[in-house]
């Protein structure tokens, strides 16, 4: 038997089959790309195994597995209606699945456990309706809250400092009202970036989950949010998880993705293994194909797919 596996998580627990046999990973005769990361030590990373959610008679998920490791950029991907926003808030904490199960840190990860999870794990979803008309600054306090029992030295000066690095300190006395769509998702990106700034004194890792941040983000935004993330997460280790439907995001930012599709996990692993032409032409039904931008990062050039054409009839 020969084993073709292409979830490249599981390499750390399938270094060998049984009668000792080597197992062939889809990868293994692509040499332009980076290997994997190492398995995770004890106790680290954000760890999910058999993930199923169902609704009524629908499957939302189908045995998800998933682990990314503090330090690492992660993306979501699929069409829509794949169900990415379902498996992010499980990973979260905010759903409870039907099957399999999450840790975080090497803690299991459920509602009940929430509360406990706030002081090193933030969570922005799609929707971050403010029910008053707060000032800039006043919003991104409130990541803070999960701190009041004990905070930091200098409480103001992580919320300026979050602000900062999300373009929107200028605006700090201004009205939550009177901002666009963009300057909103940027204050609420600055709130859950306030909410985990510092590490806490158990040094665990802290984690940011993101549903959809670029979406109501103009070009330039879109890339100095998923820029901005990405060099938080190098410099100080934060795990960020976010969902996106730009594979081009992803290919650019992310260290590992996943691609669901009704509900089930198409594939997974380094963005340029995964995110090639014809898994993106079967996923998202578009013609793609593969280009290098001019600092070398592989990018799709993306074209509606052409229906086949009718049998029985001649073209024009």
């Amino acid at each position: 038997m020969n084993a073709r596996l292409l979830d490249a998580d599981w390499r750390s627990a399938c270094g060998a089959l049984s009668g000792g046999e080597r197992p062939l990973w889809l990868d293994d005769d692509d040499e332009d790309n980076p290997p994997d990361a190492p398995a995770l030590p004890h106790g680290q990373g954000l760890c999910a195994r058999g993930v199923g959610v169902r609704a009524g008679i629908s499957t939302l998920l189908q045995a998800v597995d998933l682990q990314l490791a503090p330090g690492e950029v992660g993306a979501i991907l699929g069409p829509n209606g794949a169900g990415k926003s379902t498996l992010l808030s499980v990973l979260a904490g905010l759903r409870a699945p039907d099957t399999g199960h999450m840790a975080l840190n090497g803690q299991a990860v459920t509602p009940a456990t929430v509360h406990q999870l706030a002081r090193h794990r933030a969570v922005l979803p799609q929707e971050t309706a403010v029910a008053f008309d707060f000032r800039v600054q006043d919003v991104v306090q409130l990541g803070r809250y999960p701190h009041h029992l004990q905070p930091a030295r200098d409480e103001a000066a992580i919320v300026q400092a979050a602000m900062a690095a999300t373009g929107v300190a200028a605006m700090a006395d201004r009205s939550l009202a009177s901002l666009s769509g963009g300057e909103r998702a940027r204050v609420q990106l600055a709130r859950v970036m306030a909410q985990i700034w510092e590490p806490g004194a158990d040094g665990a890792p802290r984690w940011l989950l993101l549903d959809e941040p670029t979406a109501a983000l103009d070009l330039r935004h879109q890339h100095e949010t998923l820029g901005t993330v990405q060099r938080w997460a190098r410099g100080q280790g934060v795990g960020v998880l976010a969902v996106l439907h730009d594979p081009n995001l992803a290919l650019r930012y992310a260290d590992r993705v996943w691609v669901l599709d009704g509900g089930v996990l198409q594939a997974s692993g380094h963005p340029a293994r995964v995110l090639r032409p014809a898994l993106v032409q079967r996923v998202w039904q578009v013609r793609a194909s593969t280009v290098r931008a001019a600092d070398g990062v592989p990018q799709l050039l993306i074209a509606a797919d052409v229906p086949p054409h009718p049998p029985g009839k001649e073209k024009t």
